[in-house]
């Protein structure tokens, strides 16, 4: 009987636990919960009116295009014409696979129904409209840096791309990967809430460059190597890492995403001209010509300013030297 009521009373505390223990889960990855204590209830200056066209070049620095552009049809040779932002592109990762939604300003398949409040919460905090979290292979990380102005300019932009059909389906992850709830827990580890901050001991030259590296162009995220949980290794930011690109390609080889930092190994012999000339052409300093999803880089390059890519130059020549891990 003893034995009975013991078994019980440590089935009791054990049930209890749980129950604590989920309460607590579904408290900490609530996206307002996060929103409450690192989000940024910030306005837009008053009589501030969003330019599209300045939403253009923006979009270019963030390569937007690179992933949201609808794949090529069949049998065609080119991308789709124009921008066509139906997603639809499979990235691969060690979690499963990501599938690009629709970015286009269709009002049911796309983001035209969405409010800016809700962009701007999605840009910076990785919620979407109907409150789920966003996983991060969206680069919410990088875009929590963008100025409220800078967010309003882009979304005017987006509202002027044509509507493209087709609902992309849903990522294919593996357990427990797939469970979005859970991303509010990865939040806490790796999305500060913090805006971009210019330093003062440096240029306005380099301060432009720092926030288009880091806020809109998100350069990190492919050049540097993640941790188990998929999170930039912030002491070796930059220094390049194994490219899931390759990785998931039908030989199945591991390339290398390369050090931009001015490492021997990354960009040490390489002078601010060479940085700011590969931008806008895709040619090294010894004429090898870039490939890969770099290539898409460049070709988004080509749309901003001169002014824009020698800034991205003079910060990225910048970077102190971190070797590439073997």
């Amino acid at each position: 009987m003893g034995r009975d009521l013991t078994l019980r009373h440590w089935a009791g505390v054990t049930l209890l636990l749980g129950l604590i223990g989920a309460a607590l889960f579904f408290i900490i990855t609530a996206p307002s919960v996060f929103h409450a204590v690192r989000g940024r209830d910030e306005v837009l200056p008053s009589g501030f009116v969003a330019n599209a066209e300045r939403g253009a070049r923006l979009f270019w620095a963030g390569g937007c295009a690179s992933c949201h552009q609808s794949p090529r049809a069949a049998g065609q040779a080119e991308p789709s014409p124009g921008l066509q932002l139906g997603g639809g592109l499979r990235l691969n990762s060690p979690f499963g696979t990501f599938i690009v939604p629709n970015l286009s300003s269709h009002p049911q398949d796309g983001i035209g129904s969405w409010s800016f409040e809700s962009f701007a919460r999605a840009m910076r905090e990785g919620v979407l409209p109907d409150q789920r979290h966003a996983f991060p292979a969206f680069p919410y990380t990088a875009y929590q840096r963008m100025t409220m102005t800078d967010l309003a300019d882009l979304f005017a932009f987006l509202k002027t791309v044509p509507a493209v059909s087709g609902r992309q389906p849903d990522h294919a992850l593996a357990f427990p990967f797939h469970i979005r709830r859970a991303v509010g827990v990865w939040k806490w580890i790796y999305l500060d809430g913090k805006a971009f901050v210019a330093r003062t001991d440096q240029s306005p030259v380099w301060n432009q460059g720092a926030y288009l590296v880091n806020a809109l162009s998100h350069c990190a995220d492919c050049h540097s190597p993640r941790t188990i949980l998929g999170g930039i290794e912030e002491s070796r930011r930059f220094a390049g890492g194994p490219s899931l690109e390759a990785r998931s390609s039908p030989d199945g080889k591991t390339g290398r995403v390369p050090n931009l930092t001015s490492s021997s190994d990354g960009l040490g012999a390489w002078s601010v001209e060479d940085i700011e000339a590969f931008l806008k052409s895709g040619f090294t300093p010894d004429f090898d010509s870039v490939g890969g999803s770099m290539a898409e880089v460049i070709t988004n390059m080509g749309h901003v300013s001169d002014a824009d890519r020698q800034a991205m130059a003079v910060y990225l020549k910048s970077l102190p030297p971190v070797p590439q891990q073997p």
